[in-house]
Order: structure tokens, then C-alpha cells, then sequence
């Protein structure tokens, strides 16, 4: 594999000595990392075969759930369930914890699924404020074909950024100017939410957007859009926010580090294109990433951060 890149001494520093390890293959495009910590594994989706997967160092790669109706992003909410976006149900969706643990036999919940009457185009990506509240992207990749979801029209007039507050039951509609809002993640102290922009997905060379954009976060609210970082090649599709502030992001052929300035710190390249990835492991230094038909490790120094 190709060594790390780097660009700023302290990306240096925080990887010294570290090195990619591929941990299972066998799906056809992995998404949406999650760690869960009650049993150190980490569930993803395999998204056009409509199933969840497993790792964990005991028991390697296994089949968690079947026919999941193709799910992407997830989290855990503040009181530890399970949060899934759902392409096929066009729905948050939520696996209560049960006697502790997350279960794939536990049965799912509705979390939300319509706005203003509609169903929602295909939730993508999702994350929890310390509010509680839900904050979500929903652009229409789960209903342009049956690959990733079920193919249908869109009854959204946008692809909105979401924040859904369980304790009213309201579903805000936060911003519209994302065109294809979908990954998502909040500043440490909150008072940003960053949002990636991927409409150059399905269009031509040279058209759509590759980059990250910065909000100010006020209540249910965004503010002061700006572009934060263009990630070249590729897509930003997924990524994840450092408790240093430094943001991960997947790309084309690497998973490039940006400051919250959006300098670029370095690059851990990856041997294929990269979907999402999470933190996790005992001291939350696990960087597993969810590239095309396998799951990565990386360790961070966290001493060094």
C-alpha cells in the first residue's frame, strides 16, 4: 500500500509509525461505519446487497442483518440505540438497545419518514446534536435506481439538510442550499455543522460540486454558508470530525485530513475508493474506513493530537 502523505508536521506526528490494515472484503459498496463499543465490532452497510455487515477481531466479517431496505448512514443516539437512514423506507429508522446491546433480532422503529406531507427523497447520512436532536441529509441517490433503493419519484421540492426534534415531534427543514447535501458532522463545541456537497456524482466532467461547506449552527437553524475544502478526486461522501477538530473525509483514492480552517493536513491513501468511516476502539484512536468491498483500520498517535 502506498505510504501516508503528508503535508503539516502534526499530521506526521499523529501517524508516526502507522499503517493501513485491510480487515475483511466480500461486499459490493461499503457505507455508513458505526462503532459499537458494548461489544467491540463495527456494523456498515453493503448497500446493493441490501445488508448490514459485522467485524469485530473475535469473530472477523459476518452477515448482521439481510434485506435491511438498503440503509446508509448511521449513528447511536444520545442514549446509545442504534440510527439507520434508510434508502428503501425513505426513513430515519431506529434499533432500540436491548438489555444492553445492540440486536439484529431487536425489531426496528420509525423515526421519521414525510415532511410536509411527503415521503422523504432517501435519507443519507445522519448525526446527534448533544441537544438530542436528529440532523439529517436527504438527496434523491436511493430513488434514481434500484441499485441502492427502490426507484421513484421524488416527492420533496428540495434536497434539504433536516434536523428532527424528538422532544416536540417537529421535522425542520434547516437549508436548501446544498444541492446534494450527504455526509454530515458537527464541529466539537457544535457551533458548526459541516456538510458535503457530492452533485458531481452523476453529472459530467468538470460539473457539480466535490466539496465541503461550513454553517453556523443557531437553534434548529444554519447560517453563513461557505465552502470549507474541494476534495480532489473524487467525493467527500462521508466523513467524520476528530475531537482535535480535524476532519476525515473519504475520497477517490485516500482519506485526505483538513483543519477546521480547511487546510489540508495529509492523505492515508487507501488501495479503493472510499465510502464513509468512524472512530472507534477503546480510546476512540480506531480509524476504520468503509472503501468499496472492504473494511480498513488505521491507528491514530492520539497522544500526539
Amino acid at each position: 500500500m502506498e505510504p501516508i502523505e503528508t503535508i503539516d508536521n502534526r499530521f506526521a506526528r499523529a501517524f508516526a509509525g502507522a499503517s493501513l490494515e485491510k480487515l475483511c472484503s466480500g461486499a459490493s459498496w461499503s457505507e455508513g461505519p458505526v462503532w459499537i463499543a458494548e461489544d467491540e465490532s463495527v456494523l456498515w452497510s453493503d448497500i446493493p446487497n441490501n445488508r448490514m455487515l459485522r467485524w469485530s477481531r473475535t469473530d472477523g466479517m459476518t452477515v448482521w442483518r439481510d434485506n435491511v431496505e438498503f440503509t446508509n448512514g448511521h449513528t447511536r443516539d444520545v442514549n446509545g440505540d442504534l440510527l439507520h437512514c434508510s434508502h428503501g423506507q425513505r426513513a430515519i429508522m431506529r434499533t432500540p438497545l436491548a438489555a444492553g446491546r445492540i440486536q439484529a433480532e431487536t425489531p426496528d422503529q420509525t423515526v421519521i419518514d414525510k415532511y410536509r406531507g411527503g415521503r422523504l427523497n432517501s435519507p443519507n447520512d445522519l448525526v446527534v446534536r448533544g441537544d438530542g436532536t436528529i440532523w439529517f441529509t436527504d438527496p434523491p441517490y436511493g430513488i434514481l435506481s434500484d441499485r441502492e433503493g427502490h426507484q421513484a419519484p421524488r416527492e420533496q421540492d428540495a434536497n434539504y439538510v433536516f434536523c428532527f426534534d424528538p422532544s416536540t415531534g417537529i421535522l425542520h427543514a434547516v437549508t436548501a442550499e446544498v444541492e446534494e447535501p450527504n455526509g454530515l458532522a458537527f464541529s466539537p463545541d457544535e457551533s458548526l455543522l459541516y456538510v458535503s456537497d457530492t452533485s458531481a456524482a452523476f453529472k459530467g466532467p468538470g460539473e457539480g460540486n466535490h466539496h465541503i461547506v461550513a454553517f453556523d449552527v443557531k437553534g434548529h437553524a444554519l447560517e453563513n454558508m461557505r465552502i470549507l475544502a474541494t476534495v480532489n478526486p473524487g467525493l467527500p461522501d462521508g466523513f467524520r470530525v476528530h475531537d482535535n477538530g480535524w476532519i476525515y473525509t473519504s475520497s477517490e483514492d485516500s482519506v485526505q485530513v483538513f483543519t477546521p480552517e480547511g487546510s489540508l493536513l495529509g492523505r492515508i491513501p487507501v488501495p479503493e475508493k472510499v465510502g464513509n468511516l468512524t472512530f472507534g476502539g477503546p480510546k476512540g484512536n480506531h480509524l476504520y474506513i468503509a472503501a468499496s468491498t472492504s473494511l480498513y483500520l488505521i491507528v491514530l498517535n492520539t497522544e500526539e493530537l
